[in-house]
């Protein structure tokens, strides 16, 4: 029988953007880039999370920063078990490593082959006793919701490189929807309108800046009659650096609200087309726990401005954003952690 230390048991958020590590009753430990710099002439790794991170699209001909997930699954298995051991190092104490007990999440839409590798990479890197978990019940369990009650709670878990949307009972997910739409996609529509609008080439560093900075969801605020609706007036502004591409020369140009708003229209309408499929797929006695409960949205995306009351005026529901959203999937599994041994026979 394996003997396991108060702080060896551990909670990984393996994220496209970012990863954190929450040990069991010290809370989140961890937090850092999924990013991965390596060597390619040494066959080593370089840097490992934000040091890696600053490096991307800054390294020489025999380095490459990578990230080693993609929407949220493996994209190069080696970089990711070399992350793992990284996170398990840094996360949990020498004296207290032998084999942790962990719970990784990962999203809903992933196919076997996806879950076995990320389970392998897992093995190989934290140990045997791990057990795979969907990010959408991690999340819900993160925001305080009463996913082991006989209700129905509804959960949207925008990620930087998945959306999982859920509704959730009795400890289970009943109907749930995974999109390969995230963070990181919004980047990449704000990079392609500033190139089609502006003839401007940008990085992925900026338009995370420009998605951060003005970032919206929404481009009408309601009036009190609840039925008319005028554009915002979208006044804020940043100055962008890039390389024009006619010229091929540095170049600056300035981005308003009103572009961003643009450029994420058709992602940001993905995702709100998935919640409202999904709500239509739902059991009826479930839809009415969650027109009463509402909609908690979770994730780095629950950041984006106006994302609650573009969600909210599609669906005709209550729609919250959850506390600490960036924390709920880890904290979540944290929370799991204490039903290990009824998780695993459920799950596994």
């Amino acid at each position: 029988m394996k003997f396991f230390k108060k702080n060896s048991e551990l909670a990984i958020d393996l994220g496209t953007t970012n990863s954190l590590v929450y040990v069991k009753e010290k809370g989140i430990v961890f937090r850092e880039p999924t990013v991965v710099c390596y060597n390619t002439e040494l066959d080593q790794v370089e840097s490992v999370g934000e040091e890696a991170r600053k490096m991307i699209g800054r390294t020489p001909g025999n380095m490459i920063a990578v990230r080693p997930i993609k929407d949220g699954v493996v994209a190069e298995f080696d970089r990711t078990c070399e992350l793992l051991r990284y996170l398990v190092k840094k996360s949990v104490a020498k004296t207290a490593f032998t084999n942790p007990r962990a719970i990784v999440s990962h999203p809903a839409g992933v196919t076997q082959v996806e879950r076995s590798a990320l389970m392998r990479a897992v093995e190989e890197s934290v140990g045997e006793d791990v057990l795979l978990m969907e990010s959408a019940l991690c999340a819900a369990m993160g925001a305080g919701l009463p996913v082991f009650d006989p209700l129905g709670t509804m959960v949207v878990d925008l990620g930087g490189g998945t959306t999982e949307v859920a509704v959730i009972s009795l400890g289970g997910i009943v109907i749930s929807r995974s999109l390969r739409i995230g963070g990181e996609e919004l980047d990449e529509a704000i990079i392609s309108y500033v190139r089609k609008q502006y003839n401007l080439l940008i990085g992925e560093r900026t338009a995370e800046d420009i998605k951060i900075n003005l970032g919206t969801a929404y481009k009408f605020e309601e009036e009190e009659d609840d039925h008319n609706y005028t554009e915002l007036d979208y006044e804020k502004s940043m100055k962008v650096k890039g390389r024009d591409l006619d010229t091929g020369l540095p170049k600056d140009i300035t981005v308003t609200e009103g572009d961003v708003a643009k450029a994420l229209e058709y992602p940001v309408s993905t995702i709100v087309e998935a919640i409202v499929t999904t709500l239509e797929k739902t059991p009826p006695e479930l839809s009415a726990d969650i027109m009463d409960r509402g909609i908690t949205i979770t994730g780095g995306g629950a950041l984006l401005r106006g994302i609650d009351t573009l969600i909210s005026k599609e669906t005709k529901m209550p729609v919250f954003i959850a506390d600490h959203p960036l924390d709920c999937v880890v904290v979540g599994a944290g929370i799991a952690l204490n039903r290990f041994d009824d998780l695993v026979r459920n799950l596994k």
